[in-house]
C-alpha cells in the first residue's frame, strides 16, 4: 500500500475520526499510486490514451473486479481531464471519487468540483458496459454537466447521453444505451414506468388503454428505452434521496365519468370555501394540518346550492371536498408553494427553489389548487403506474452519491439506502466568517434590517447574495431594495432560463442578487476582479428553512475554494419555522412578544434551532412511515401476483 501524502493525511485527520478516518486513509493510499502513473500517460498520444482505456474496458468486461482497475482508471481520467479541459483532478477529488466508487455518499463542500470528481467513478462503472447513470436536480444541470464533461469521456472512447423532458422515445433509448447517461431522477423514474407498461402490453400481446399514453398507435417496433438498472450516482444526493423521496411519480390513465363529476365538485368547493369561518363552521388542527367541519359547517354545506353532478356523490364525500378546499385556501400560497404557468399549476420545490416539473400533490390537493386558481382540473385517480424516488433508486445494483450537505442526514441515508456519508477534505482551508445572528420582533423590522445590511456591504463594493425561502418573499425584498435605489437581480423559479447568467455575475464587484434556494444547487459563484481583497461574497440568510441542510447550502455560496466570505442570519419571531416547530399556542405567544418589541432582540436564537430540529424529526418520521406503507403495499400486491408498480389503483 502506498504512503499517503502528508498534506492529505493532515486534511483527513481534520474532517474525520473513527471508522470514517480509516476508510479515508485506505482510499487516500491510492493517490500516490495514481500520481506515479502520470508521467507515462502524459507521453502517450491521443490514440494510445484511448487504446489504454479500451484495454481497461476489456479487462472489466472479462470479469476483473473494478477495485483492481481503480488506480489505472482514475489516472486515465485525470490525464484526459488535463488534456481536454485543462482541469487536472486535485488529490481530494481523487479521494472523493474513490469514496463514491466504494458505495458511499461523498460530502464535498461547495466549489470543490463535484462535477469533475463525478467523472472518476462514472468512468470506472461504465467500463463494465452495463450503463452508468448520473441523476441531478433538473434538465438544465443534467445537460450542462454532460456537455461540460463529454470531452473527458470521449477522449477515453466512451459515449455520453443526456435525458431531457419532452425527448422522443428513440432519442431516449439511444441516450440510455450510451456508456454514461446524465438525466433527472423524475425523467428516469417515468421512463422506468413507461417501460414497465410497455412490457406488460407486449406480454399480453394486445393493445389496451395504455397504448395512447405510450405515444399513440401500438407498434411492433416499440421497445423499452432503459437497460437493467446497474449503477447510479446521485448528484445533490440529500435533495433527491431525502427531500424528493416522499413524492411518488405517477402516470395516470385516461379520465372517466367519475373524474368529470369530481372536476365539478372541486370547482364548486373552491367557489364556496370562503363562506366557511374557522371555529364557527370548522376546526383547524395545526399539528396535523387537518380541517374538520363541525355541525354548523355541515349544515351550511347542505344548505348551499350545488351543481347537479354532485347529486351522485354521498354527503360525506361532499364534506371532504369542502374540507380540502378550505385546507388549500389556508395553506397553499401562490408564488410560494406553486406558480400558475400556461394554464397549469406547477409546484415550487421548497428545497431547491426550482419548479418541480411533472410533479403533483396527492390526495386531491393538486386538484383543489387547480380549482382555486380557476385552471383546468386534472386527475390523479385511475393511476396506471406509480413509483417513489426512494424505490426507484433502491432498484439499482449499485447506488452512490455526492452532495455538499449530507452529514446531518447520514443516519437516514445509511438506514434506507445502505450508503455511508463520508466527508471529503477541502482542497484549500475554508475561511468564510459567520457574523452575529440578528433576531427581530416582526418580519417588517427584519426586512428593513436586511436592506440596511445589504446597503452597508454594497457601499464597500462587495457582492451580496440574499437567500429567501420563497418567490413571494424574494419579490417583497426586491421592492424594498428598489425603494432604496439599490440595483439588483432576482433569481427565482420565474427566471430559470437566465439562472446560469445571473449566477455567473453574482460575484462581481458591487452586485446584489436576491435568490430563492435555487442559487444553492449545482452552481458556483466566482469572485470578480478585486473582490477578494475587499472581503469576498457576503451572504444574507433571511429565514431558517425546514432543514438545516438548505441553510448550509446557501451559506456554502461564499468562501469557495479558500476564497474569503461572510454570512449573516436574520430571523424574526413571526417566522414560519416557529409555528411549524412549536405549534400555534407557543408561536402566538412569541408573535405577541414580537409585536411589542423594538430593535434587535437577544437570547432567542436557540429557540429557532430547536424548532428547526423538531420539524426535521417530523419529516424523518413521515418518510419512515411512507417507506413502511410502500413496502407493505408492494408485499401485499406481490402476494396477489400483481405488479406493485402498475396495479396501483385505489
Amino acid at each position: 500500500m502506498s504512503t499517503i501524502p502528508q498534506g492529505l493525511s493532515r486534511k483527513i485527520q481534520a474532517v474525520a475520526g473513527g471508522p470514517t478516518h480509516r476508510r479515508l486513509a485506505k482510499w487516500a493510499s491510492y493517490v500516490p499510486a495514481i500520481g506515479a502513473l502520470e508521467p507515462a500517460l502524459q507521453e502517450l498520444s491521443a490514440y494510445d490514451l484511448r487504446k489504454e482505456s479500451l484495454s481497461l474496458r476489456y479487462r472489466a468486461r472479462s470479469g476483473e473486479p473494478l477495485d483492481r482497475l481503480l488506480i489505472e482508471a482514475f489516472a486515465l481520467v485525470r490525464e484526459a481531464g488535463r488534456r481536454t479541459l485543462g482541469m487536472r483532478h486535485f488529490d481530494v477529488q481523487l479521494l472523493g471519487g474513490a469514496a463514491v466508487h466504494h458505495r458511499s455518499i461523498a460530502e464535498m463542500q461547495t466549489g470543490e468540483g463535484k462535477t469533475l470528481t463525478a467523472t472518476l467513478p462514472m468512468y470506472l462503472a461504465a467500463l463494465e458496459g452495463k450503463g452508468a447513470h448520473l441523476a441531478t436536480v433538473n434538465d438544465y444541470l443534467a445537460k450542462r454537466d454532460a456537455d461540460l464533461m463529454k470531452p473527458i469521456y470521449e477522449a477515453l472512447g466512451l459515449s455520453v447521453g443526456v435525458i431531457q423532458g419532452q425527448q422522443p422515445q428513440a432519442d431516449r433509448r439511444k441516450a440510455y444505451h450510451c456508456d454514461v447517461t446524465y438525466g433527472t431522477s423524475n425523467e428516469m423514474g417515468f421512463d422506468f414506468l413507461r417501460d414497465r407498461l410497455l412490457k406488460r402490453r407486449i406480454d399480453e400481446g394486445h393493445r389496451d388503454l395504455f397504448g395512447e399514453m405510450l405515444g399513440g398507435q401500438a407498434s411492433h417496433n416499440e421497445k423499452p428505452v432503459q437497460r437493467d438498472l446497474h449503477y447510479m450516482l446521485v448528484d445533490e444526493a440529500d435533495s433527491i434521496l431525502i427531500d424528493e423521496a416522499r413524492t411518488p411519480l405517477i402516470i395516470s390513465a385516461l379520465p372517466g365519468e367519475d373524474e368529470k363529476i369530481a372536476a365539478e365538485a372541486y370547482s364548486w368547493a373552491a367557489e364556496v370555501a370562503p363562506k366557511f369561518i374557522e371555529d364557527e363552521h370548522y376546526e383547524y388542527e395545526h399539528k396535523e394540518k387537518r380541517v374538520d367541519l363541525v355541525l354548523e359547517g355541515r349544515q351550511l354545506v347542505r344548505e348551499l346550492p350545488k351543481p347537479s353532478a354532485t347529486d351522485k356523490l354521498p354527503l360525506s364525500t361532499i364534506y371532504e371536498y369542502i374540507e380540502r378546499a378550505i385546507k388549500v385556501g389556508r395553506e397553499m400560497i401562490l408564488d410560494r408553494h406553486y406558480v400558475v404557468r400556461d394554464g397549469e399549476i406547477v409546484i415550487v420545490d421548497e428545497f431547491t427553489g426550482r419548479l418541480a416539473e411533472g410533479r403533483k400533490w396527492r390526495a386531491g390537493i393538486h386538484q383543489a389548487i387547480e380549482a382555486k386558481e380557476g385552471v383546468e382540473v386534472t386527475f390523479e385517480t385511475n393511476q396506471a403506474a406509480r413509483i417513489t424516488i426512494q424505490d426507484l433508486f433502491l432498484r439499482y445494483a449499485r447506488l452512490t452519491g455526492m452532495t455538499g450537505t449530507a452529514r446531518s442526514s447520514a443516519r437516514e441515508l445509511r438506514k434506507i439506502y445502505k450508503t455511508y456519508v463520508v466527508p471529503i477534505p477541502t482542497n484549500r482551508p475554508p475561511i468564510r466568517q459567520q457574523l452575529p445572528t440578528q433576531v427581530y420582533g416582526t418580519a417588517e423590522a427584519k426586512w428593513h434590517a436586511i436592506v440596511d445590511d445589504v446597503m452597508a456591504e454594497h457601499q464597500k463594493g462587495r457582492p451580496v447574495l440574499v437567500g429567501t425561502r420563497s418567490i413571494d418573499k424574494s419579490e417583497i425584498l426586491s421592492r424594498l431594495l428598489e425603494a432604496k435605489g439599490l440595483v439588483h437581480t432576482v433569481l427565482n423559479a420565474r427566471y430559470i432560463a437566465r439562472e446560469a447568467e445571473i449566477v455567473a455575475e453574482a460575484g462581481q464587484h458591487g452586485k446584489i442578487t436576491v435568490a430563492t434556494n435555487m442559487a444553492g444547487r449545482g452552481t458556483d459563484i466566482k469572485l470578480g476582479p478585486g473582490v477578494e481583497e475587499i472581503g469576498g461574497l457576503h451572504v444574507v440568510c433571511t429565514e431558517l428553512h425546514e432543514s438545516q441542510r438548505i441553510d448550509r447550502q446557501l451559506i456554502g455560496r461564499c468562501g469557495r475554494q479558500g476564497d474569503p466570505g461572510t454570512y449573516r442570519q436574520f430571523l424574526s419571531l413571526d417566522d414560519e419555522i416557529l409555528l411549524l416547530g412549536f405549534g400555534p399556542k407557543k408561536a402566538k405567544r412569541l408573535l405577541e412578544l414580537g409585536a411589542r418589541s423594538e430593535g434587535a432582540l437577544s437570547g432567542y436564537e436557540g429557540a429557532f434551532r430547536r424548532a428547526q430540529q423538531k420539524v426535521e424529526r417530523k419529516h424523518f418520521r413521515d418518510r419512515k412511515v411512507m417507506l413502511y406503507f410502500e413496502k407493505e403495499r408492494q408485499k401485499m400486491q406481490r402476494q396477489m401476483s400483481q405488479d406493485p408498480y402498475l396495479d396501483t389503483a385505489g
